[in-house]
């Protein structure tokens, strides 16, 4: 919709944002991007559906945690905002909580156990979740298995928010978090890695940046990295350890998680403790602007089409440009 409306080819520098702006701020453009969208919002359903047996409302926000899976991206930090979010639901059901769907896939290495453990949290999370009527439609949450291409194909258009939550200074600069972003999820993010390049292209206003810096971090390893203090500052995050080491989220075996909290209050190497509230701050300012739908979609049409710098074609070019010294031509 974005190239059909400002032709195929986006300009390098911020000016593409105001160029898009009339059509961002154009209610009849909003509505057909927004209908794009939950289309592709039905197919990733019908998916969950047919592999996992759930059942999505493809008006939820659609949060999505996409990637391999390992400690430093943090697929721990969002569980256990997960586990905060669900108690507090249960705790208020007479609220006005914003439906949302939580999303993860990919894959551990054979031998990574702590890996492994998250993997198992996670679908532990969603058994609880999604068989709780106490939370209904609000909130659910699904691992699929085997992430693949093919996959990624299903999930990407549909996601609304992009989890890019790694440690700073801890990721390499990757794409996935560009694919995302370019089909309009707003991202979510540390700043660090690719999300600061997105963070300068899209524009700040249109990312939600949280947590330590790389330099943050750096610092919290010189002085020890053990999170008493952080946890004693966080009422929710303890609660929601102590509910872990109760075998809360696993009646089979109630000790399955102690080493797993033990080792967050003892040993924070990722910063998971460390950023818990700035992340829990974080998504709930996604929560307030979902509420607003115009002012959501707004800002994804400007987050995609802000993402055509990335463009293989520009990268092609100034690599040209930059390196080979040489312009394009005709033979």
């Amino acid at each position: 919709l974005i190239a059909e409306a400002i032709g195929p080819a986006f300009k390098d520098d911020l000016d593409r944002i105001a160029e898009i702006a009339p059509f961002a701020d154009d209610a009849a453009f909003r509505s057909r991007f927004a209908a794009v969208r939950r289309a592709n919002k039905v197919v990733l359903a019908r998916v969950v559906a047919e592999r996992l047996g759930v059942s999505l409302d493809p008006s939820s926000l659609f949060d999505v945690h996409i990637k391999r899976i390992h400690e430093y991206k943090r697929q721990l930090l969002n569980i256990l905002d997960t586990i905060a979010l669900y108690s507090e639901m249960r705790a208020r059901p007479s609220e006005a909580w914003v439906p949302r769907v939580k999303i993860f896939a990919g894959k551990a290495a054979a031998g990574y156990h702590q890996a492994k453990l998250v993997i198992k949290l996670a679908n532990d999370v969603a058994r609880a979740v999604n068989n709780d009527p106490c939370v209904n439609e609000r909130l659910k949450v699904v691992f699929l298995t085997n992430y693949n291409v093919s996959l990624a194909e299903e999930i990407i258009p549909a996601a609304d928010l992009s989890e890019q939550i790694s440690t700073a200074g801890m990721e390499a600069s990757g794409t996935g978090n560009m694919k995302l972003a370019l089909n309009g999820a707003l991202t979510i993010g540390t700043l660090d890695g690719a999300n600061i390049e997105i963070q300068e292209r899209v524009g700040a206003g249109n990312v939600f940046i949280f947590g330590l810096t790389a330099a943050e971090v750096a610092e919290r390893h010189r002085f020890g990295i053990d999170a008493t203090e952080s946890i004693k500052a966080s009422p929710v995050l303890d609660e929601t350890l102590k509910s872990l080491a109760a075998g809360n989220f696993s009646p089979d075996d109630r000790a399955r998680y102690n080493g797993l909290v033990d080792g967050l209050r003892h040993f924070d190497n990722f910063m998971v403790c460390a950023d818990f509230e700035a992340y829990r701050a974080a998504q709930r300012s996604v929560d307030e602007l979902w509420r607003d739908q115009d002012a959501w979609w707004r800002r994804a049409i400007l987050n995609t089409a802000g993402m055509g710098w990335f463009s293989s074609d520009r990268t092609i070019l100034d690599y040209a440009r930059e390196i080979w010294r040489a312009e394009p031509g005709t033979r």
